[in-house]
């Protein structure tokens, strides 16, 4: 006899699933959840071949779901937004379509039944079913919805979790497990668990539980009865292991994949418990920074390049935290780590370290093979294939004069001179030498850091000046004054470039030459110069357009004993006037205008002070030229009158004194000397005038003398008189 229920069962198929749809699935969610939404609940059995199909969820009669569920298009996770009340509503049926824009149905509908479980449902923070009751019914039992127990229950055991009644008297129940499952059943009908239920050991059960009477027979067919074990959030999610680090070039775009990971949880697959959510611990965006380095998405686990730059050569260490409830509060995490490396790109272009090297004088005679400069380019890529240069010469060498030498591995280039200068040709070339990478280079072109500007001038070479003599010797007497004529020196050729000529080792000062004409006198006497001692110096003479060509001649000066002083023939000279104190005015003492001999006035002069160290130290004697010397005061102060100053002036061998008459005077602002006037003649000298006045004053005083000695006379006269020789004053 076949069940009724199952009759039932048979006939409603058909017309329940009249395209085969997909069987329902059964979905609890806890009432007033106080979590993070939004709240994954369960992974759709979408068919990933219909993937480019739009997800429609839909009520049961086909109107849209206004309630708080949507459907993940990227996972495919059914999720609540919000938190649901038994109160307002206790289950919801739903439907999942794969529809495409135009609402084809590419795939289901599958239905989807959400049962808001009561607060009470929980046990211990578990998921467990309550005890349902089964009855009879026409001699049979009522089918039963799977009953849902949570895995690792915190419960007492055994643990009561359903109840069923045979009808009748006398009835023992009897209870089987597929696979074998820690169940029971007492006599009463309760059915009990009697310890933890693993999932990851077993998923389901299946129970039959038969009602016999007492003598083992059977009432009915079994009751079969489905458990299904919850997951518990119980397992850690499990980062990928380490490997070794991604290389990601350094200009690579924006966007670009770094790496996915891909975490694992030993919970039930679909479950919330196993889906996995995506979050970036490190590295974090830098301060001020106006994005970041890298993008996580929270889903698939990709990382990605984001808009901060990266450098070559940078090691990062990217964290990111996996955490299953799919990032909910409460989900377990673990923290996975990749190391990402940044790998150089040819996108830095060499550049020298200077632009303009010079200007850089070369002479024209210089030898070809010498090195002109060194210049040295920098890259700033890190990979030492990408350093690698080649350097060129790109303008100012039309003629091929300059060549580079360089090695291969340096960033340094040496620009040598392949050919003679010419000065006529060219006096100057600018050489332009440019710098590139041997790989090809990304990005950007060069700049103009990559070409350098070597000056370069030639200088004219010109023989150096030669002298009519190697070396000079003159021998003059220890006596020798002042400014005499030694020795001309003079240019081997008269024709030459003019020389400007000069002293060198003349640590005695005793010697001065004119660097003009080359005449070299004595600077001052030669106080302390022995005959027979010699005295050498160095001549120099330099190219007056070109002071680098120089040549140079040894002076050796011989000392002879001093020779007898000639007679000296007085020459008068009119006098002439200075000032004191001092001003700036001179005698002229003229050498020619006094020469004894009128006939030998060739040659030059020279001029000395006489011996007396007055002279020498009230006056000061200085050459002027080769005929005339220039005479001053050498104090400040010269009692004014009449002075005669001795000069030696020597000629040809000869030498004279000139008696130089100056008249030292004060003088006007006009520089006019002011002289002593003289006694006009009839005039009284101071003498006479002051015997007179005394004379006057002698004879005034005698007169006052007599006249007071009259008046005393006279007045002791009139006392001597008796009184009535007094003359009566008659009244009027």
């Amino acid at each position: 006899m076949v069940p009724a229920w199952l009759w039932l069962l048979c006939l409603s198929v058909p017309q329940a699933f009249p395209e085969a749809q997909p069987a329902e699935l059964y979905v609890e969610v806890p009432e007033n959840y106080g979590g993070n939404f939004p709240l994954y609940l369960a992974k759709l059995p979408l068919p990933r071949e219909e993937a480019e199909g739009q997800v429609v969820l839909s009520g049961d009669s086909g109107r849209a779901a206004e309630g708080p569920f949507a459907v993940d298009p990227e996972s495919g996770f059914l999720l609540v937004t919000r938190a649901l009340d038994r109160e307002e509503q206790a289950e919801y049926q739903l439907q999942v379509t794969l529809e495409t824009k135009d609402g084809h149905v590419l795939w289901g509908p599958q239905p989807v039944r959400v049962h808001v479980k009561d607060e009470n449902d929980q046990a211990s923070g578990h998921q467990a079913t309550a005890t349902i009751d089964v009855s009879v019914v026409e001699s049979t039992w009522v089918p039963l919805e799977p009953i849902h127990l949570a895995e690792n229950l915190q419960v007492p055991y055994p643990h009561h979790i359903a109840q069923v009644h045979w009808s009748g008297s006398n009835v023992h129940y009897h209870l089987e497990s597929q696979p074998t499952g820690p169940f029971d059943v007492d006599a009463e009908g309760k059915i009990y668990v009697t310890s933890e239920l693993d999932r990851e050991a077993q998923a389901e059960y299946l129970l039959r539980v038969w009602a016999q009477n007492s003598g083992g027979e059977d009432y009915a067919e079994p009751l079969e009865l489905q458990v299904v074990v919850m997951d518990e959030n119980d397992n850690v999610p499990v980062c990928p292991p380490p490997g070794p680090p991604v290389s990601i070039p350094e200009l690579s775009p924006l966007g670009t994949e770094v790496t996915k990971l891909s975490a694992e949880d030993a919970d039930a697959p679909g479950s919330p418990n196993s889906h996995i959510a995506y979050r970036l611990l490190s590295p974090e965006p830098e301060e001020g920074a106006a994005g970041t380095a890298f993008e996580l998405d929270p889903t698939s686990g990709s990382v990605t390049l984001g808009t901060a730059p990266l450098h070559a050569g940078q090691n990062i260490l990217l964290q990111v935290l996996a955490i299953d409830l799919a990032g909910a509060e409460g989900g377990l995490s673990s923290t996975c780590e990749v190391t990402v490396t940044v790998s150089d790109v040819n996108d830095h272009a060499p550049e020298f370290t200077t632009s303009q090297i010079g200007p850089i004088s070369l002479p024209e005679d210089v030898e070809p093979g010498t090195r002109v400069a060194t210049l040295v380019a920098t890259d700033a890529d890190l990979e030492p294939a990408f350093r690698l240069m080649d350097f060129a010469i790109e303008g100012g060498d039309v003629d091929g004069i300059f060549g580079l030498d360089w090695e291969p591995d340096s960033g340094q280039v040496q620009l040598r001179l392949c050919k003679n200068l010419s000065y006529e040709a060219a006096p100057s070339h600018e050489v332009v030498v440019v710098v590139r990478n041997v790989a090809e280079l990304v990005g950007q072109g060069p700049g103009p850091g990559a070409t350098a500007t070597v000056t370069v001038l030639v200088e004219r070479v010109l023989p150096p000046p030669k002298l009519d003599q190697d070396s000079y010797e003159a021998t003059v007497p220890v006596s020798t004054p002042a400014g005499s004529l030694l020795l001309i020196v003079q240019p081997a050729d008269p024709t030459s470039r003019p020389l400007r000529f000069s002293l060198a080792n003349d640590s005695e000062g005793w010697l001065c030459i004119d660097k003009v004409s080359g005449e070299v006198h004595t600077a001052r006497s030669l106080q302390g110069a022995q005959p027979g001692d010699t005295y050498t110096v160095l001549v120099e003479a330099q190219d007056a357009d070109e002071p680098r060509l120089s040549t140079s001649a040894t002076l050796v000066i011989h000392f002879l004993k001093a020779p007898p002083p000639p007679a000296l023939t007085l020459v008068p000279v009119s006098s002439r006037h200075l000032c004191t104190p001092r001003q700036d005015h001179g005698v002229i003492v003229s050498g020619p205008s006094e020469d004894p001999e009128l006939a030998s006035r060739q040659g030059p002069y020279s001029f000395a002070l006489g011996p007396n160290p007055t002279v020498q130290r009230d006056w000061r004697l200085q050459p002027l030229n080769g005929s005339h010397a220039y005479l001053t005061l050498a104090l400040h102060w010269v009692e004014p009158h009449e002075h005669v100053v001795p000069v030696v002036v020597g000629h040809n061998g000869r030498m004279w004194q000139l008696l130089v008459r100056v008249i030292v005077c004060r003088c006007n602002v006009e520089g006019q000397c002011m002289r002593k006037v003289g006694r006009l003649k009839g005039m009284p000298t101071k003498l006479s005038a002051v015997g007179t006045l005394v004379g006057t004053l002698v004879a005034i005083g005698f007169l006052l003398i007599l006249i007071f000695t009259h008046l005393t006379l006279a007045r002791k006269k009139d006392l001597d008189q008796p009184v009535d020789s007094v003359p009566l004053k008659a009244a009027v």
